[in-house]
C-alpha cells in the first residue's frame, strides 16, 4: 500500500527526515556523479533525493502515483512534479535516462507491470537505482519512517526482480545504518556511523541501493509477441493536467509538447 504524501512530507521535513535525505543523497551521488545533459525520473517520492540533480540535468521529473498522492515540488520555480499512473506513464517510449525508485517498489501492488513500463519509458542504455527498505534492516522493523511501510526485500530478490522484468542489476550497495532514532547525538555521529557501516557491516544497512541497466535483448523478444497478445493488454487511463490543474505545468514539462504514449 502507498504511503500518503503528507505523511512523506511530514517525516521528510522531521530532523530524522532530513538527515535520511542527506544520506540517501550520498549514495545516489557515488552511484551516479554526473547526470549533466540527461533526463532524470523520479517515480515515487524521490523528491528529497533529486534536488541535486535540478541544475545538472537536461530536465528533472518527479512522478507521484495517484494511490500515494501528488504534492507540488520544488516549492519555488516551476512545478516538476505531477500526478501519474505508474503503470501508464505519460512519457513516450525511450524517453528517460535515469530512474530512480524511492518508496516505490516496496508500496506497489503491481510490482512487474511498474517496472515493464519503466522499461519502456527508459532510453537504451539507460539505468535505474532502486532503493527499498531490507528485509534484515532496523528501518524496516522500527515505526518511525516509511520504510516501515510496505513489504522490504533482500537485496537477492530484488535483483531477481529486476531480471525477471528485462533489467540487468549492475551495482548493489547499502544505505542507512544507524537506526531510525531521534537522539540528537545518533543524529551528530550519523554520517560516521554510515561509513562504518558501509566497510564493515554491508549486510546491516537499513535500504537496499542497487543500480540495474536496460536489457535490450529482452526488448526485442517483448516486442516479437503476436500483436493479438499486445491487443489484448488493458488499457490504462493516465492521470493529466486537466484532471490536476495545480500540475499542469509538469505535465507539460513532462510530455514536453508530445501527446502521452499508449
Amino acid at each position: 500500500m502507498w504511503s500518503d504524501v503528507l505523511d512523506l512530507e511530514e517525516f521528510y521535513g522531521s530532523t530524522l527526515g532530513q538527515m535520511t535525505r542527506r544520506l540517501l543523497r550520498a549514495r545516489l551521488r557515488e552511484i551516479w556523479p554526473n547526470v549533466r545533459g540527461e533526463t532524470v525520473l523520479g517515480l515515487g517520492y524521490a523528491q528529497p533525493l533529486l534536488r541535486p540533480f535540478m541544475e545538472e540535468a537536461g530536465r528533472t521529473l518527479a512522478f507521484m502515483p495517484a494511490q500515494q498522492g501528488v504534492a507540488r515540488w520544488p516549492r519555488e520555480g516551476r512545478n516538476l512534479a505531477t500526478l501519474v499512473d505508474e503503470l501508464d506513464l505519460p512519457l513516450p517510449d525511450r524517453s528517460v535516462d535515469r530512474v530512480v525508485l524511492v518508496h516505490a517498489v516496496e508500496c506497489t501492488e503491481q510490482l512487474r507491470p511498474m517496472l515493464r513500463e519503466i522499461w519502456r519509458v527508459m532510453a537504451d542504455g539507460g539505468r535505474m537505482v532502486v532503493i527499498a527498505p531490507a528485509r534484515t534492516g532496523f528501518w524496516s522493523q522500527i515505526d518511525r519512517s516509511p520504510f516501515y511501510q510496505g513489504h522490504p526485500y533482500s537485496a537477492g530478490q530484488i535483483n531477481a526482480l529486476l531480471r525477471a522484468n528485462m533489467f540487468a542489476p549492475l551495482r548493489q550497495t547499502r544505505a542507512l545504518y544507524m537506526p531510525p532514532t531521534r537522539s540528537r547525538l545518533m543524529m551528530r555521529m550519523a554520517p560516521a556511523i554510515e561509513r562504518f557501516g558501509q566497510r564493515w557491516l554491508s549486510r546491516f544497512g537499513g535500504v537496499n541501493v542497487i543500480e540495474s541497466g536496460k536489457q535490450l535483448y529482452a526488448g526485442i523478444a517483448e516486442r516479437s509477441q503476436p500483436q493479438a497478445a499486445a491487443a489484448a493488454r488493458p488499457k490504462l487511463r493516465v492521470a493529466s493536467s486537466r484532471d490536476t490543474p495545480q500540475v499542469a505545468g509538469a505535465a507539460r514539462t513532462a510530455e514536453d509538447g508530445e501527446k502521452p504514449a499508449s
